[in-house]
């Protein structure tokens, strides 16, 4: 036993005495101290069964937590699982230039797309000039072309990224342009699966 763990030793001994010194300073009887001490060391033991089994099962408690609505993505590894959210589409918190926002993954849309709101949040900078005609749902509309320097889900990060930015947008929308960086994508179940490419 090197120095290091003498220490320790010490120090939980001194840690279960001085409850137990009090205890008996305070002459409750032994039995009823012997009791307090099983109990206690009963809640620490299942505390440590439970911090383990949630550690060693990381993967499967975040499933868990995304398959109940609870959480809005899991990373697992350098994937990022998105539960389908109500309605049926995917949502993601995805940060764009440092500034979170709530993302529709829209496979339908071909340039990933973001309010003016967000924009300016961001800090992007919008080009002037001409825009861009866009046919969405509820008809044409002109979008401004913009950057934005960094994009991020989880581990996942699209740099230098065009964007168009739109004054009647009711959702920020994660393209397919977006999609296409990624090595792969697909729907597993209820969840979206992005991976990144490797570098």
């Amino acid at each position: 036993m090197n120095g290091d763990q003498q220490m320790n030793v010490l120090w939980y001994l001194l840690v279960l005495l001085l409850p137990l010194a009090a205890l008996f300073a305070r002459r409750i009887p032994i039995g009823h101290v012997m009791r307090m001490a099983l109990m206690w060391m009963g809640i620490f033991a299942a505390g440590l069964i439970l911090a383990t089994l949630w550690t060693r099962n990381r993967g499967a408690v975040d499933g868990f937590l995304t398959d109940a609505g609870l959480t809005r993505s899991v990373v697992v590894g350098s994937k990022v699982e998105v539960p389908r959210g109500s309605g049926g589409h995917f949502w993601i918190d995805a940060e764009i230039n440092g500034v979170t926002r709530r993302m529709l993954i829209d496979t339908g849309a071909t340039q990933t797309s973001i309010s003016r709101e967000t924009a300016r949040a961001a800090g992007i900078a919008v080009e002037n000039g001409f825009g861009v005609m866009v046919e969405t749902a509820n008809g044409p509309t002109i979008n401004q072309r913009a950057r934005i320097a960094q994009l991020r889900i989880g581990p996942i990060t699209a740099r230098d990224m065009a964007v168009l930015v739109g004054d009647n947008l009711r959702d920020d929308l994660l393209g397919i342009d977006f999609l296409n960086q990624l090595k792969s994508w697909r729907a597993d179940g209820n969840r979206l699966v992005l991976e990144p490419r490797t570098r």
